[in-house]
């Protein structure tokens, strides 16, 4: 995919080894604020990766709250919430705040007993399919924190999983295989459309902890309590 990307000028700066940035993020964000569900939510959630960076700005634009993980939640904190409205009265530019390095320096730093349930879910892909099934780098990291978010009642039944790429990352289904741990999308919007998958893929109810690695664990400062907490020890 990151070869395709590549050979057809559709990505933007280093894409290998990465959630793709691509030609035509800020068209795919403002089609994705044009769906009722988005204009509808209070609450969204966004990936840090620098394709979903005019999401976070259509988000912040748009006055909803935002969410940013902390990049691989390797601080004592998993996340950073953006308000627009005290960011405006700090004269911060939406711009700035909505870049990887403006949202942890004017976020706050938030635990995730602290969060709010989110409307709006977005994700990073490296590839899709119209049934809903994504992949990212190979990390985990998205379907730990959903899984994280559904323990604790943080994942309403209205809400949205979604993520935005390009046209040429949206693949045949059977390229991308889902297990019974990972979470299907319930929208793609890219440059040139909106996608509701209507996915037949069950969503997981929490997170897999038979399959968090030891690195995970040794990585993700607070992940060892968080599963204690949850009562999953």
């Amino acid at each position: 995919m990151w070869g395709a990307l590549e050979e057809n000028g559709a990505g933007v700066g280093e894409i290998y080894d990465s959630i793709p940035d691509y030609v035509g993020g800020h068209i795919a964000a403002e089609r994705l604020s044009q769906q009722p569900f988005w204009k509808e939510a209070k609450v969204i959630k966004s990936n840090p990766d620098a394709a979903q960076g005019p999401v976070r700005y259509r988000a912040l634009r748009d006055g909803k709250l935002l969410y940013m993980p902390v990049p691989e939640l390797a601080k004592d904190y998993p996340f950073v919430l953006l308000d627009p409205a005290e960011l405006a009265k700090k004269g911060v530019a939406f711009e700035e705040a909505a870049t990887l390095q403006g949202a942890l320096k004017y976020g706050k730093p938030v635990q995730f007993d602290e969060m709010m349930p989110m409307d709006v879910l977005c994700v990073g892909c490296v590839a899709v399919t119209r049934a809903g099934g994504r992949t990212g780098k190979g990390g985990g990291f998205a379907d730990l924190e959903l899984g994280i978010f559904r323990e604790l009642g943080l994942v309403p039944q209205h809400g949205k999983i979604v993520t935005t790429v390009h046209q040429l990352q949206v693949v045949p289904n059977d390229q991308v295989p889902m297990q019974w741990h990972d979470s299907p999308l319930d929208w793609i919007v890219t440059p040139e459309e909106a996608i509701e998958t209507r996915t037949p893929y069950p969503q997981p109810t929490g997170v897999a902890w038979d399959v968090v690695q030891p690195d995970q664990y040794r990585d993700i400062p607070f992940l060892t309590a968080l599963r204690q907490e949850l009562g999953r020890s």
